[in-house]
C-alpha cells in the first residue's frame, strides 16, 4: 500500500493506494534555487530585468504610481515581494504617490483581514490600498475595443496613474494557458462586462484555450491587448514550488518578461499525462482549495489524465464554499451537467452570463468523469448541490470510486493539479 500526501486546505491529507492499481503519481520537476533565500530571488529578478531598463529608474520624474497585486485567492507571497518592489519603486521616485490595487477581476472583494494576512501589517496600515470593483462602473473608464471586438473597461486609476506595474505569479493556466504578466489587467482591474465577453462560451470552447497555451489562444489574444492599452510598463512575477515558496521570479517588460517567465513554469510543470480509470488531485491547499469555483482548475488538469467513464476526486478545503451564488446555481437549478453544457452552448457571448466558464469547464469534466469532493461534513450539501459525489476524505472517496469502476481500476495521483501540464500519452 502506498501512502500519498495531498496539500488540503491549511494542512494535508493521506491517500493509500494499492501499489499494483497506481500509475503514476505526476508532480513538477523541482527547481533549483542555488540556496538563494526568496527574497534574493526576487532582488536579482529586479537588478536584471528582461527587455527594460530597472523599476526604478522607469520612476524617476512619475508622480502617481500604480502598482496592481494579486487578491486573497492567490498564493502570492506579497509579504515578501511588495517591500521589495515598494522600495525599488521610491528609488527612482521617493515623493512618488503609491496606490496599490488589488485585482480581483469578478472575486469578491477581499476583507481587511484577508488583507493582513496576505501583505502583512506594515503594508496595510502604511500604505493606500484599493480594492478593484469591476461591477462598480464608478470605477470604470473606456480603453477601446478589444481583437475580439470586446468593449475593454479597466479600473479608472490604470488611466491617471504616470506609471502602472504589477506583481502576479506564473502557473498553468486552464484557459487562459499561463496565469500571471497580463492577467493583472484583464481580468485582474476590468469591467464586469469585458470579463464575461473574454470568458464567453466560444472563446471557452478554443482547443488552443487550454493550458500551456498561448499561441493561437483567443483569450490571451485579448489579454495581452488589454494590457498593452493599459500601458502597462513592468511586471515582476514569480514561480512557486509545491510549498508555495518562490523558486523563481521574472521581471521587466510584460510581454518578454512574461514570455520568460512561462518557460520557466512550463520547464517545471510539463509532464507525460498516465490515463487512468481514477484520478485523485488537489488545488495545492489553501488558498487556492477554498471554493468549488477555484478547484474547477485542478479538475481540468484530472481531465487529461482520466478515462472516459472514469472518476475524478479532489480533495480541497472549501473554506469559502461554493465560491459564487451564480456558479453554483448553474448546477443546482439544472438537472445535471449535461443540461448545464447545452444551456451554455446556447448562449451568445453577448449574453454571457457569471461564473458562465467556470460553470462550462467542470460541466465538461463531469461529462467525462464521475466527480468526488472529498471535504468536511458541513459542505455536503453544496457538493451534493452541484451534482457532485461528496466524501470526507481520500480513501474515502477513493473507495467509493472504486465500487463504481472495480477492484482493478487503475490510478493516477496529481498532488498538485495545477502546477502541472499534463500533456498527452504517445498516440493519443
Amino acid at each position: 500500500m502506498k501512502e500519498i500526501i495531498l496539500p488540503y486546505g491549511r494542512g494535508s491529507q493521506a491517500l493509500h493506494v494499492a501499489g499494483a492499481r497506481l500509475l503514476s503519481v505526476l508532480t513538477p520537476q523541482a527547481l533549483d534555487t542555488m540556496g538563494k533565500s526568496q527574497e534574493e530571488i526576487v532582488e536579482e529578478a529586479l537588478r536584471q530585468p528582461i527587455g527594460s531598463e530597472p523599476l526604478g529608474d522607469m520612476c524617476r520624474g512619475k508622480k502617481r504610481i500604480l502598482l496592481i497585486t494579486s487578491d486573497h485567492t492567490r498564493p502570492l507571497p506579497s509579504a515578501i515581494t511588495l517591500p521589495i518592489l515598494l522600495r525599488e519603486i521610491r528609488r527612482g521616485s521617493p515623493e512618488a504617490e503609491i496606490i496599490i490595487l488589488v485585482a480581483t477581476g469578478l472575486h469578491r472583494p477581499t476583507t481587511e483581514q484577508e488583507l493582513r494576512q496576505k501583505f502583512g501589517d506594515p503594508i496595510v496600515d502604511r500604505e493606500r490600498i484599493v480594492i478593484h470593483n469591476a461591477r462598480d462602473d464608478a470605477q470604470l473608464a473606456d480603453f477601446g475595443l478589444l481583437p475580439s471586438g470586446n468593449r475593454l473597461t479597466l479600473n479608472r486609476l490604470v488611466r491617471q496613474a504616470d506609471l502602472v506595474a504589477a506583481e502576479g505569479f506564473i502557473e498553468p493556466h486552464f484557459f487562459a494557458g499561463f496565469s500571471g504578466g497580463r492577467k493583472s489587467i484583464l481580468p485582474g482591474v476590468a469591467g464586469k462586462e469585458t470579463i464575461m465577453l473574454n470568458h464567453n462560451a466560444h472563446m471557452i470552447a478554443s482547443p488552443r484555450a487550454c493550458q500551456g497555451s498561448l499561441d493561437g489562444n483567443p483569450i490571451h489574444a485579448d489579454m495581452c491587448c488589454a494590457a498593452e492599452r493599459a500601458g502597462l510598463a513592468f511586471i515582476m512575477n514569480v514561480i512557486l514550488d509545491d510549498r508555495q515558496r518562490i523558486v523563481a521570479a521574472v521581471a521587466g517588460n510584460p510581454e518578454t518578461a512574461h514570455a520568460a517567465g512561462c518557460g520557466i513554469c512550463r520547464r517545471m510543470a510539463q509532464v507525460r499525462a498516465r490515463k487512468a480509470d481514477i484520478v485523485v488531485t488537489t488545488n495545492g491547499g489553501y488558498p487556492l482549495d477554498q471554493n468549488v469555483y477555484q478547484n474547477v482548475k485542478c479538475m481540468a488538469t484530472a481531465e487529461m489524465c482520466v478515462r472516459r467513464g472514469g472518476a475524478v476526486i479532489v480533495c480541497a478545503g472549501l473554506e469559502d464554499g461554493h465560491g459564487g451564488e451564480a456558479f453554483y446555481h448553474w448546477f443546482a437549478d439544472q438537472k445535471d451537467a449535461g443540461a448545464v453544457a447545452r444551456a451554455i452552448a446556447r448562449t451568445a457571448p453577448e449574453d454571457t452570463l457569471p461564473d458562465q466558464w467556470q460553470a462550462q469547464i467542470l460541466a465538461r469534466v463531469m461529462e467525462k468523469a464521475s466527480v468526488w469532493i472529498a471535504t468536511g461534513r458541513e459542505r455536503r450539501a453544496i457538493v451534493e448541490g452541484m451534482h457532485l459525489h461528496w466524501a470526507p476524505d481520500a480513501d474515502t472517496a477513493l473507495a467509493q470510486a472504486t465500487a463504481l469502476l472495480g477492484e482493478t481500476s487503475t490510478v493516477t495521483v496529481i498532488p498538485n493539479g495545477v502546477s502541472v501540464i499534463a500533456v498527452p500519452e504517445d498516440g493519443e
